[in-house]
C-alpha cells in the first residue's frame, strides 16, 4: 500500500477513535438506541415492548449486534460498533483505492473514494446508528455485484446474499436490495443452482428471525404496518396507535401535518419535499439530480448492464420511500454511491485523488475538535451543536447519552417506570433505568388513544400490553 494511503488510514483511524469517545450526536440515541440495547442485554426480546415506547418496536438487527459486543458486564460505555464498522469500511476503501492505482478499474475507484464523505459519516459513529452499516455495507455490496456480474462464483453469490440479508435485517427499508441476488440467480442459474442450499437456508433463517423478533416485540410480523392487523397477538400494538405511528413517519418525511398531507396533491407533496430547508432539501435535491443525470454518466462512461440494474434499484428505492417515508437518510447509500460514481467518471488522476483524500481530513478534524453551530444544517434543536472530543475522554469515553437529566420514578396501574425530569424531547428517555419512558408520552397516548402500557405479569421479562381504558 502506498505511504500516503497508509498515513490517511492511520489518521482516519485515530479520528474515528476520538469521535467514538466523544458525546453522542444522533438524537435517536436518546429516544431508542440506548434503551433497545439495554432491554436486549438484560431481557432479550420482550413481548409487547413497543407498547411501552413505540420506537422500541424497531429493534434493528444492528442494535442486536451491538448488544452482543458492548460487554455491559465489563464496562457500561462500550457503545461504538458503528465506529468500528466505519473503520472497517475505511480499510476496505483504502485497499480498493490502492488497487485502482495499478489496475485502473473504475469500480475500485468508486469504492475507494468513500472516505471523502467522512465529514458526513462521522456524525453518526458516536452512537450505534444503523445508518452507518447500511451505508458502508451498501458500498461493499455494490462493489462485489459490479465486479462479479458477468460470472459470479457460488462463494461471491453467498457473500452478496449475506450482505443483502444483513442490510434488510438492519433496516427493512432496504427491501429493494433483494432484487440484486435474484437478478444474479436468474442470469446465472446453471452456474449457481448446484450450490443454492446454503443461501436458501440462510435466507429462511434470517427472514424467520426477523418475523419472530417482530412478533415478540410488536405483536405483528412487520413494524410499522397497516396490513397485518389480523395477525396481531394479545400484546400487539393497538391498530389505532400503529396506524398513527405509520402515518406520522410518512408525514415526517414530507415535513407536513396529517391535515396538510391529506389535502395536498402528489405533485404538491413532491415540491414540498424537494424544497425542504437545510440538509433535507439539499439531499432531496441531490437525489433527484442523480435520478436525472446518472443515466448520462452511465451511458457515456461505463455503459454496463450491471450499473443500469443498480440505477433501477435506486429508482425503485426512491419510489418505495415516497410511498412510506422519503427521508434522505433512507436513500443516502445511493446518494453516496452514485455521487462517487459520477466523481470517478470525471477525475481519475492519482495526485488529485490523493490530494482530495488528504484534504477531506481537514473538515473532519475541525468539526471534531472545535465547537460549531449546526443551525445552518438542521432545524432540530437537539442536533445544532457539534459533538467534540475532550481530553478527559482520552482514557475513558464519554457516557452513552448526551443527556444529564435526572429521573423520577412514577406509578401507573401495575407499571412502575422512570421518566426523565425537565426533558423537552417528547420521545426521549436517555439512559434511564428499565423500564423508562417519558411521562409526557404516556399522557399523550392516554389522552388521545385511551390506552396505557401495563405489565403482563409482575416480571419485566414477561413484557407489556396496551390496556384499553374504555373497557371496564
Amino acid at each position: 500500500m502506498q505511504n500516503i494511503l497508509k498515513i490517511v488510514f492511520v489518521i482516519t483511524s485515530l479520528l474515528i477513535i476520538a469521535q467514538c469517545s466523544s458525546i453522542p450526536f444522533i438524537i435517536d440515541n436518546e429516544s431508542y438506541y440506548i434503551q433497545t440495547i439495554k432491554w436486549i442485554n438484560e431481557y432479550g426480546f420482550v413481548k409487547g415492548l413497543a407498547n411501552l415506547h413505540l420506537f422500541l418496536g424497531q429493534t434493528s438487527g444492528w442494535h442486536v449486534t451491538q448488544s452482543v459486543f458492548n460487554f455491559s458486564f465489563l464496562y457500561k460505555n462500550f457503545n461504538d460498533l458503528s465506529g468500528f464498522c466505519l473503520l472497517l469500511g475505511t480499510f476496505f476503501s483504502i485497499q480498493k483505492l490502492n488497487e485502482f492505482f495499478t489496475n485502473n478499474n473504475r469500480n475500485y475507484l468508486v469504492a475507494g473514494l468513500l472516505p471523502l464523505f467522512n465529514i458526513f459519516l462521522f456524525q453518526f459513529i458516536s452512537a450505534p446508528s444503523p445508518d452507518v452499516p447500511v451505508y458502508v455495507f451498501s458500498i461493499v455490496l455494490f462493489f462485489y455485484f459490479l465486479e462479479n456480474f458477468k460470472k459470479p462464483t457460488p462463494e461471491v453469490f453467498n457473500l452478496i446474499v449475506i450482505l443483502v440479508l444483513f442490510l434488510v435485517y438492519i433496516k427493512n427499508t432496504m427491501l429493494t436490495f433483494g432484487i440484486i441476488p435474484l437478478i444474479l440467480l436468474t442470469l446465472h442459474f446453471k452456474l449457481l443452482s448446484k450450490k443454492l442450499l446454503k443461501p436458501i437456508l440462510l435466507a429462511i433463517l434470517i427472514i424467520s428471525l426477523f418475523i419472530i423478533k417482530n412478533m415478540i416485540v410488536c405483536g405483528s410480523p412487520i413494524f410499522p404496518s397497516k396490513g397485518f392487523n389480523s395477525l396481531s397477538t394479545a400484546y400487539g400494538i393497538p391498530d389505532a396507535i400503529e396506524n398513527f405511528y405509520y402515518d406520522s413517519i410518512k408525514h415526517f418525511g414530507y415535513s407536513v401535518t396529517a391535515e396538510h398531507y391529506n389535502s395536498m396533491s402528489p405533485f404538491s407533496l413532491f415540491l414540498k419535499w424537494l424544497t425542504l430547508p437545510k440538509l433535507h432539501g439539499l439531499f432531496n435535491s441531490l437525489s433527484i439530480f442523480l435520478i436525472v443525470f446518472v443515466p448520462f454518466f452511465i451511458y457515456k462512461f461505463q455503459n454496463k448492464k450491471s450499473l443500469w440494474i443498480l440505477y433501477i434499484v435506486m429508482v425503485l428505492q426512491l419510489v418505495l420511500l415516497f410511498m412510506t417515508s422519503p427521508q434522505y437518510r433512507f436513500f443516502m447509500n445511493f446518494i453516496l454511491f452514485f455521487s462517487l460514481f459520477c466523481f470517478a467518471c470525471l477525475i481519475q488522476n492519482k495526485k488529485t485523488i490523493n490530494s482530495l483524500l488528504t484534504l477531506s481530513l481537514i473538515p473532519v478534524f475541525i468539526v471534531l475538535f472545535f465547537p460549531l453551530n449546526f443551525n445552518s444544517f438542521s432545524n432540530n434543536p437537539f442536533m445544532r451543536k457539534s459533538s467534540n472530543f475532550s481530553v478527559s475522554n482520552i482514557v475513558f469515553p464519554y457516557k452513552n447519552t448526551k443527556s444529564n437529566t435526572a429521573f423520577i420514578t412514577l406509578t401507573l396501574g401495575n407499571l412502575n417506570y422512570d421518566s426523565p425530569v425537565n426533558n423537552d424531547f417528547f420521545w426521549g428517555n436517555g439512559d434511564g433505568v428499565l423500564p423508562c419512558v417519558n411521562k409526557d408520552q404516556i399522557e399523550y397516548f392516554k389522552k388521545h388513544f385511551n390506552t396505557i402500557p401495563q405489565m403482563r405479569t409482575n416480571d419485566l421479562k414477561d413484557g407489556f400490553y396496551a390496556k384499553d381504558l374504555s373497557k371496564k
